[in-house]
Order: C-alpha cells, then structure tokens, then sequence
C-alpha cells in the first residue's frame, strides 16, 4: 500500500471526529501497508489544507484498536506499545517542563522523525521545548541533539495542519472556568492553527474545505462557547459583550485583555503582541501592539481576571472620579 493511498484513508478516517476517537495514524515508519496507532490523545492528517481528497474505498469496520493489533505480527504489536508508552511519557514531561501546550507538537516530531533513535529520553526532550525561543531554534535542537535533518518549513506546514484539524486540548490551564489566561492561549493557539476569517464562525471546521474559521468576535466568542470538557461549541454566547476600561497606558500587563481599535478587537498575548481575526488579511494573525492603531484596553462579560486587572480598573475609575469632582 502507498503512503499516498494511507494518506487519503488517514484524511477520510481522521476527518470525521465520531470515526476518530483517539486513533493516531502514523504512514510508513512501521511496516508497509501499517495503519494506526491508537491512544495517542492527537488527531494526525486529518486535514492536509487544501488537498484535495477522494475517499478510497476501505471496510470502516477495520478501524477500531482491537482490529488494527489483530492484523499485525507480534514485533509490530511490541512497536505499537513502544510509541503508545513514549507518547504519554512525552505528555507527562511536558507538563512537568512547564510547556504541556506543545504537547501535541512534541508527539507529532516524535512519531514523524524519531524511529531510528535510540535510548529515548521525554525529559530530555521536553527540556528542549522548555528552553527554545522558538520553532525554528526548536527544530535546530532537536536535529542538532538526536542528528536528524527536519526540514523547518516542511515540519511547520504539517504541524498547522494537525493542529487546524483538531482545538488543543493540552493548552488549557483550567478548563472548568473561562479566564483571560486561557483566552490568550486560545487566541495564540488560533494563530498557530492558521484559523481562516470567515463572517459568523466562532472556531469550527467548515465542511466544505476543512479548514477552522473565526470573524473578528468570532475568536474571542469561540472561547467563551467552547467546551473543552466534551469537546464541543455551545451557543451560550452569541453577542460579544465588552467594557472598554482605559487607553493603552493604563493597561496592565496581564495577557489575555482585550484590544479595541474602535471597529476591531483582538487579544493580549503578551510580549507587546496582539492575535486577532482580520477581514483584511483573511485570517487570524499576529501584530505588535505599536505597529497598529489600537487605542484602548478592554474586558468581556463571560471571561474571569486577576485581582491586578480589578485593581487597575478601580483605580482608573479612582482617577476618573477625581477629575470630575476637580472640575465641579
């Protein structure tokens, strides 16, 4: 079996989130003709951008866990087990580093690049995406310490994919209430997806190419009516509701504050940078702060702040009520 031909089955099987559950699909590093491997909490190929795709002709009742081990040898069954274990050591390490929201991109470089290396460390590993600045430095790392050749881009390409294809559940710092911490996570991790714009979508997969769509509210919307717990939008936001609570010199260093322009909103993620959904661009993209005309700092009904955000906003009010009482 080709890998194109595991590919399209990987797109037709992955695609389809009721199909899906937990399955992991690997294409070619096993065994030729191997498909699966389960248990692995990240969706793979299931959306290759615009590639389009027929959906070959498979028995779907194949594809289930007991199935898939039932066809393979026993060597086969011993590899499968391997990268199941490594996969949850790789999600533990990473939430010990302090760097669980790239847990499914350190899987996905596992299990794309590392079957020929030997003594496996996720410690070590994750160490490396705890201490990089960046992608592209991740990616140096990686080849320079396990002598690999991952070209950046290509890795990057299929990354955005993966991660378009499915919403991060590991980016979440508590999943049980909405707060700015993970609204800027949310935003950020829009960014990385390469979420397209597209007028009243808050997030999900349009099914006519695939592909996750936010219009400006949008973004900030799909957080507020996501649920990370079963995986799914709910509709009990409908109208962005915002407070604009002073102009950018008063606003605190916090991310996951809001940005107005006066017509468009985006979100804080720190480092002097702001995410947003842009009908100009016609996708959610990234901007220094200074680089851009927005003119004041907000908060939405729905999201929870930190006592700092609470405090600055008392003291805005503070000073405000002085000025007039001054003026009186």
């Amino acid at each position: 079996m080709s890998i194109s031909v595991l590919k399209k089955i990987a797109v037709y099987v992955l695609g389809d989130e009721k199909k899906r559950g937990k399955l992991f699909v690997a294409v070619g590093s096993i065994a030729a003709g191997f498909l699966g491997l389960m248990c692995l909490p990240v969706a793979v190929l299931s959306s290759m951008g615009s590639m389009e795709v027929e959906p070959p002709e498979i028995d779907k009742s194949l594809f289930n866990e007991s199935a898939i081990m039932a066809g393979l040898d026993s060597e086969q069954q011993e590899q499968i087990t391997t990268f199941q274990n490594q996969g949850q050591a790789i999600e533990d390490a990473m939430t010990n580093a302090g760097v669980r929201a790239q847990t499914i991109k350190a899987q996905l470089i596992y299990l794309s690049y590392f079957d020929g290396v030997q003594d496996f460390n996720a410690e070590s590993y994750a160490n490396l995406f705890a201490i990089a600045p960046n992608d592209n430095d991740l990616i140096a790392a990686i080849n320079s310490t396990y002598s690999l050749e991952i070209d950046y881009n290509e890795f990057m390409r299929t990354y955005t994919w993966v991660m378009n294809s499915t919403i991060n559940e590991y980016m979440f710092t508590d999943s049980t209430t909405k707060n700015c911490t993970d609204l800027a996570a949310w935003a950020e991790n829009a960014y990385v997806s390469g979420w397209g714009y597209m007028n009243g979508f808050i997030g999900e997969r349009n099914e006519a190419d695939r592909i996750r769509y936010a219009d400006n509210a949008g973004l900030m919307l799909g957080y507020l009516n996501y649920n990370p717990m079963d995986k799914m939008f709910n509709s009990d936001y409908n109208t962005l509701v915002y407070t604009e609570q002073g102009s950018l010199d008063t606003m605190p260093e916090v991310a996951g504050i809001g940005l107005f322009d006066g017509t468009q909103h985006g979100i804080y993620v720190g480092n002097g940078e702001v995410v947003f959904s842009s009908a100009d661009c016609g996708y959610v993209t990234k901007e220094v702060i200074s680089n851009a005309e927005w003119s004041s700092w907000c908060t939405y009904e729905g999201v929870d702040y930190p006592q700092e955000v609470q405090a600055k906003i008392n003291e805005i009010q503070n000073m405000t009520k002085e000025e007039n009482e001054d003026e009186e």
